[in-house]
């Protein structure tokens, strides 16, 4: 692992995840390349990362932040500068004076939750952009668990709902129909916006092309993003915002695991301190197959084990892997791209405990940002 990692995986108490600060650097120049071709402000998707610890170096690069729900807001508000956008497929009422407190813009999901809240933005001392989302019923993602445009999604207007007479105050359109996909495919989707919902752009302030564009990802096409951009914002002279999450993080984070027992039954086993279910859920919801330094596919090396965690989950399973030499009790186990939808969707299932956070930077070295215990099982119950 010497001449991969910037840090030292056996100094760590595992389960960690760490982030290299010096490869989220290199996300964030790419993304400021966008915007500086562009004109566009690109926002990080808390959703999808959100360790706040280095907001302050996002906010050098990123115009702001946005949310899915009140507490993301106010987690974008409190710890990076910048505007703060929000949609909620529906609004709270007791949580609507709060959110209108923190946001600059707000995104509605439907015609009847803009009617319902529009008096109160209305009489707001703050100045907030409304937007309303849309559903151009396109969208080429296969697993319908993240496609916004399967049929009867609940995201979003489409043509057949869309309210003229309703526009007045309105001051964008939303659209996120995308998940790890290039921009050969927003190409596509943005012929598909542009000839459905064009006439209502050309009254718009500015136009959100959400999330799902992995720009930062090694074989992304930039040319075709730039040229995407630059086709609607000079056509309709609006404002354009992309919303990516998972590329902010990309390729950026690390799990760092140890090897507590090993097993066979049909095939050699390995048991880690480390969940699928709790530290990785996305390993089993998308479902994908993480890498892990210096291991190989099945069979590509002498000896294959297939990765479990701990819980009593019998699915929780990360994957099947090969090593050159044989796994033992000890042995560190490095997981790859760690960083996004990993800290925000984990969960003390079984009691486990939470992962400690840690950041690697050049100038400060491993640091060991925050740890869990027991309380924060304990208090998350009654």
């Amino acid at each position: 692992m010497k001449g991969v990692l910037n840090f030292d995986p056996e100094s760590l108490k595992t389960p960690v995840y760490i982030m290299d600060e010096s490869l989220l650097k290199k996300n964030l120049e790419t993304l400021k390349y966008v915007i500086d071709k562009t004109g566009c402000k690109i926002l990080l998707a808390q959703k999808a990362f959100s360790m706040f610890s280095v907001y302050p170096l996002i906010g050098k690069y990123l115009q702001g932040t946005t949310a899915s729900s009140l507490y993301e807001a106010r987690l974008g508000r409190e710890e990076m500068e910048g505007e703060v956008h929000i949609f909620s497929p529906a609004y709270k009422e007791e949580e609507m004076e709060e959110i209108l407190s923190l946001c600059d813009h707000v995104v509605f999901n439907s015609f009847s939750q803009w009617g319902k809240y529009k008096d109160m933005l209305r009489k707001s001392s703050r100045h907030i952009s409304c937007g309303i989302r849309i559903n151009p019923e396109y969208s080429e993602i296969e697993t319908d668990m993240y496609n916004p445009c399967f049929t009867g999604s609940r995201m979003g207007v489409t043509l057949s709902q869309f309210r003229t007479s309703e526009l007045e105050g309105i001051d964008g359109l939303h659209f996120h129909t995308m998940c790890e996909q290039n921009s050969d495919v927003l190409w596509r989707t943005l012929k598909v916006v542009d000839e459905k919902f064009g006439q209502y752009i050309a009254g718009m302030k500015w136009v959100n092309f959400g999330g799902g564009h992995h720009i930062t990802r090694n074989d992304y096409d930039l040319d075709t993003l730039i040229e995407c951009i630059l086709f609607i914002k000079d056509k309709y002279k609006v404002q354009v915002y992309l919303e990516p999450g998972e590329a902010v993080a990309l390729n950026t984070g690390f799990l760092v695991a140890r090897v507590l027992d090993t097993l066979h039954n049909g095939m050699d086993l390995a048991i880690l301190d480390t969940s699928a279910a709790c530290h990785m859920p996305d390993v089993l919801e998308m479902p994908y197959r993480p890498e892990v330094i210096g291991a190989g596919k099945p069979g590509e090396y002498a000896y294959t084990y297939r990765l479990g965690g701990p819980t009593c989950l019998s699915g929780d399973i990360i994957g099947d892997y090969s090593f050159k030499e044989p796994l033992k009790p000890g042995d560190t186990l490095v997981f790859c791209d760690m960083g996004h939808y990993t800290m925000v969707k984990n969960n003390t299932f079984n009691g486990m405990g939470l992962p400690s956070i840690a950041l690697w930077s050049q100038e400060k070295g491993t640091q060991v940002i925050k740890e869990f215990g027991y309380e924060d099982f304990k208090m998350r119950l009654s």
